[in-house]
């Protein structure tokens, strides 16, 4: 099978409305859209250029995530209507990151998950909808993020067995920390629920003078904490050959989306749509 290639809207592209965005998206051969939000009409623009819907993003995790028992309320609340509003409009992915309130570090981030998420993963199961959860793992220095390490994802779907407690696979993240990607997919490729195209370029001059830690003197790159930087496909050290095969071995059909974080191809709409396509010839040669 051949994967679609869509795109997470960057911010100049996305400046240009939707319309704008699924006219050009489909004019250089993009298949589908990621969507900040369940709106019925946004469908219905994709639909008119061929597009389909990506992943469409959650609400109320931040809320969720919370050693408040009002604030976990209000978020459980928003990410339950989001759900039933996703399947609404025949999405199949709400992407989200488990990034808890400030303050909590990982094993208190994972407690709070454990308590406040189960029901939610049963809700989206009934809705047959799926969460598609990134490793990004937050901020330093604590990477508070719940759900980014082979490890906790263990921990988590073995107390969550539900198909729909997924992944959004995106290598970039494994790549920095250090983590075997291609391993992770033969472990975890059938809980991938969308996967973003986004790379990672390792810097060993970088790491010789700052290690895994930020510098202290210097600036670090756009996108990067140092002895790393995130960059389109093709510029890093994602075998996406081999990404592809695992995916397709695992049984995977939904798309491979663009995320463009890469400092060479920000700033304005030019390089944003330079960027763009230069992913999307990678992904389409490589990874397809």
């Amino acid at each position: 099978m051949s994967f679609r290639i869509g795109l997470r809207i960057p911010p100049k592209l996305g400046a240009s409305g939707l319309e704008s965005v699924a006219s050009w998206a489909a004019s250089v051969g993009l298949g589908a859209l990621d969507l900040p939000g369940p709106d019925p009409k946004s469908v219905e623009v994709l639909a008119r250029h061929g597009l389909v819907v990506g992943s469409i993003d959650a609400a109320g995790v931040g809320d969720l995530l919370s050693r408040d028992q009002e604030r976990r309320a209000r978020g459980a609340q928003a990410l339950s209507q989001r759900i039933q509003d996703v399947a609404k409009v025949g999405g199949k992915s709400i992407f989200l990151v488990l990034s808890p309130e400030r303050g909590l570090n990982r094993q208190e981030g994972f407690q709070v998950w454990s308590e406040a998420f189960p029901p939610l993963v049963a809700e989206a199961e009934a809705a047959g909808v799926s969460f598609a959860v990134e490793g990004w793992p937050g901020g330093g220095p604590v990477y508070p993020s719940v759900g980014y390490t082979p490890e906790v994802l263990r921990a988590m779907f073995a107390q969550v067995p539900s198909p729909a407690l997924g992944l959004c696979f995106d290598p970039s993240h494994l790549v920095r920390l250090g983590i075997d990607y291609l391993r992770f997919l033969d472990e975890f490729g059938d809980r991938v629920r969308h996967c973003h195209g986004k790379d990672t370029e390792l810097l060993p001059e970088n790491q010789y003078l700052y290690g895994h830690l930020p510098p202290v003197l210097s600036r670090a790159p756009g996108f990067s904490e140092g002895s790393w930087r995130y960059c389109v496909p093709g510029d890093g050290e994602v075998d996406w050959a081999r990404v592809g095969f695992r995916l397709q071995q695992h049984g995977y059909q939904g798309p491979i989306s663009i995320e463009l974080e890469d400092a060479r191809y920000w700033g304005s709409l030019e390089l944003e749509q330079a960027g763009v396509t230069k992913a999307y010839s990678h992904l389409r040669t490589h990874a397809c």
